[in-house]
């Protein structure tokens, strides 16, 4: 105390510390900001028009570069809508395309919440092909009414596994998952290859590489004359589960937060290396199920050319969606009729690639879109922050 006073002599008034506190200057023009008066529906704006303006900026520059090798691409695009959604024939067509798409775009919807880049969906897709086509070769009636449900648990259990190897190596030896599930792809479509030259193929089958036609009893039922089948409810179902389980349950929540931030994860106790399996585990499943349900609902075999990339086209699809659950059925469908409208290119002397032209142009675009929208967030979120900030004094 003493100390404390021989130094109170020695200063002078000047040179005390003072604790007087002066206001910040906020801007005049920088007032707080409700939801509705901008932030939340300038968000919500934001998200509605950067999938869209990506597609009609995709399409017009596809548009430039059928100008420019001699097409007419309002003719064209006349023609690919018109194969995609002319007629119901022509829609139930694209309903068949879309019931994978939106299946895996699904699997691809749980891993990106958690910042998994699972890029393995076309792998986990054959996966589950392959699984369910085991099955059904190994029982095909024997089982009656459960032959059905045995390939589905088979497809997603197959699906699940080949998704778990990239999720144990992510969770204990922190191997970039990109690059293992990426790779896994190419091993699985080789290994499918290898059964049906092999082991599985038909021996009636005129020598082309395909298993032998599962026996009726397990194929998935149709819907009236078209070739809809029971994956579109497979589908419909997985939304609705995936979507309650990521917005409305603790698990989806831990997910969020550790799509978030992984350190704030860990310090929120949320058990980081759990959910990161589970997530993989149900991405794999929702893939896996998808391959089931081409094998039992289209193609009745497993061949070569089961799936035209649907695991990849999934990618966008979830971008494009913005990982919401409904969106995907949505752009699934509209991817559907991209693929099945594919077909019809041929006719007018349009390569089948022009398909895979659209999509990764549109893929850019989504791409710059959400950079460009998160650099808009970053913005809105600092304006708020400021607006909204309380007016405190601070030392002179």
């Amino acid at each position: 105390m003493k100390h404390i006073n021989e130094i109170e002599n020695v200063l002078t008034p000047e040179t005390k510390p003072t604790s007087t506190l002066t206001p910040i200057e906020i801007p005049s023009n920088l007032k707080p900001t409700t939801f509705k008066e901008g932030f939340g529906w300038q968000r919500l704006g934001i998200g509605l028009i950067t999938p869209i303006l990506s597609l009609v900026l995709g399409f017009s520059v596809v548009g430039v570069v059928l100008a420019l090798t001699g097409n007419n691409p309002f003719f064209v695009y006349g023609e690919m809508y018109g194969s995609a959604f002319g007629d119901g024939n022509a829609f139930a067509d694209t309903l068949v395309q879309a019931i994978p798409l939106i299946l895996t775009g699904l699997a691809v919807v749980v891993a990106f919440s958690v910042r998994l880049w699972n890029i393995g969906a076309e792998g986990q897709f054959f996966a589950g092909a392959i699984a369910a086509t085991g099955t059904a070769l190994l029982f095909d009636k024997s089982l009656g009414s459960l032959a059905i449900p045995l390939m589905m648990l088979a497809g997603m259990a197959g699906g699940a596994i080949w998704a778990l190897i990239p999720a144990l190596l992510r969770a204990f030896l922190n191997v970039n998952e990109i690059i293992s599930t990426l790779m896994l792809n190419y091993v699985i479509t080789l290994f499918a290859e290898y059964l049906i030259y092999g082991p599985w193929r038909d021996p009636q089958g005129f020598n082309f590489p395909l298993t032998r036609t599962f026996d009726e009893a397990v194929w998935l039922p149709t819907f009236g004359t078209t070739n809809v089948h029971l994956g579109l409810v497979f589908g419909i179902v997985a939304a609705i589960v995936v979507g309650v389980l990521l917005a409305r349950t603790v698990w989806g929540y831990e997910l969020k937060v550790m799509g978030d931030s992984l350190t704030a994860a860990r310090y929120a106790g949320i058990n980081v290396i759990r959910n990161i399996l589970l997530a993989m585990l149900l991405s794999g499943a929702l893939a896996g199920l998808a391959g089931m349900g081409q094998v039992a609902g289209i193609d009745h075999k497993l061949q070569q050319g089961v799936s035209p990339g649907y695991g990849f086209t999934a990618i966008i699809i979830a971008w494009l969606a913005r990982l919401n659950v409904i969106g995907v059925i949505i752009v699934a469908i509209l991817f559907g009729g991209l693929v099945n409208s594919g077909y019809a290119m041929k006719t007018i002397g349009i390569s089948s690639g022009f398909v895979t032209l659209v999509q990764g142009a549109i893929l850019f675009f989504v791409l710059a879109g959400e950079a460009i929208s998160r650099r808009l967030y970053y913005h809105q979120d600092l304006k708020k922050i400021l607006s909204s900030a309380v007016v405190g004094r601070v030392p002179e």
